[in-house]
């Protein structure tokens, strides 16, 4: 009979292998438009390239190390390779999320009428977008540094007397004031950029309403009532909100749950580590099945046209 914990390592296997093969066509394919095909690059590529970037690396920095301990393969990655796997797991984390939250206002704004408030953005935002993404990885590698200086390997669940936040680390050092600021930055910083996607949701879906009505008062042909581009995009950004928005305060409850509990339960700690690799599994298959570039197969057939003699 199968044990529980090699049917999860059989979930996370399946579930890494299909979410990165998913992530990194997807990065190939935006790298290959922005440096061989750079007429056909959109504004949105770059922040997608780095959001495909994020998922893929967080699927892999999660999901080995959860593979690894449901086969009980043994496996001591040391005090450096405990730090470099939780630090790339935590960036990478808040990368995806602050990379959705600025699709999510690249989208707001790009459908935004020209009679709104914030209608100036519309010229200004795609030159703030590569400055927005290098802050995000500068400002969270900054944060989680603390990952460096107070995670180190655990051989042994029971000696970890300050709680541990993978199957093989645990915090060496107890300071509750510096805990707390930590914590608090983590929260805040989260916080706030659901709270934007949230706005941001509201926003598209009220314009996209009032679109709707109006649409339906000046139809009077088939081409009117096709959705423009812009009405598909706001449509996919919309899903990957609601899917992260979800996946997150899911992800979140089970996390205090465990945390709260007297006793921490390995079930419930593998189910919550399959949920948090949801998101990145499930956004790029959704971006691919609304690429009309990837469709039409513009990139292979373009690709095969380079290399021929």
């Amino acid at each position: 009979m199968v044990s529980s914990d090699t049917l999860f390592g059989i979930f996370h296997t399946i579930q890494t292998g299909v979410g990165f093969m998913g992530n990194a066509l997807l990065f190939s394919f935006y790298m290959y438009t922005l440096l061989i095909l750079p007429r056909q690059k959109k504004p949105a590529d770059g922040i997608l390239a780095h959001l495909t970037l994020a998922n893929a690396l967080t699927l892999i920095f999660r999901g080995v190390p959860n593979i690894i301990f449901s086969f009980e393969i043994r496996s001591e990655v040391g005090d450096i390779g405990c730090k470099t796997v939780l630090f790339i797991q935590r960036v990478t984390r808040s990368i995806s999320l602050n990379t959705t939250s600025l699709q999510s206002t690249f989208q707001a704004v790009t459908i935004a009428p020209h009679n709104c408030k914030w209608a100036w953005l519309k010229k200004k935002i795609s030159t703030l977008i590569q400055p927005s993404l290098v802050f995000f990885w500068v400002i969270n590698m900054v944060i989680y540094a603390e990952v460096i200086l107070k995670i180190g390997e655990i051989r042994n669940t029971s000696h970890a007397i300050c709680g541990y936040y993978t199957h093989f680390c645990k915090v060496t050092s107890c300071e509750h004031e510096v805990t707390v600021i930590f914590l608090s930055t983590i929260f805040i910083q989260d916080l706030f950029f659901l709270f934007l996607m949230a706005w941001n949701s509201v926003y598209m879906m009220t314009v996209l309403s009032r679109h709707h009505k109006t649409a339906k008062l000046v139809r009077s042909s088939t081409s009117c009532s096709r959705s423009s581009p812009e009405h598909k995009a706001t449509h996919v950004i919309l899903i990957l909100v609601c899917c992260f928005i979800s996946f997150y305060w899911t992800n979140s409850f089970l996390t205090a749950y465990s945390e709260l509990g007297n006793k921490r339960s390995w079930q419930l700690e593998n189910i919550n580590n399959f949920i948090s690799s949801c998101y990145p599994t499930i956004c790029p298959f959704v971006l691919i099945k609304n690429e009309n570039r990837i469709s039409r197969m513009n990139f292979f057939s373009t690709r095969s046209r380079v290399f021929s003699p």
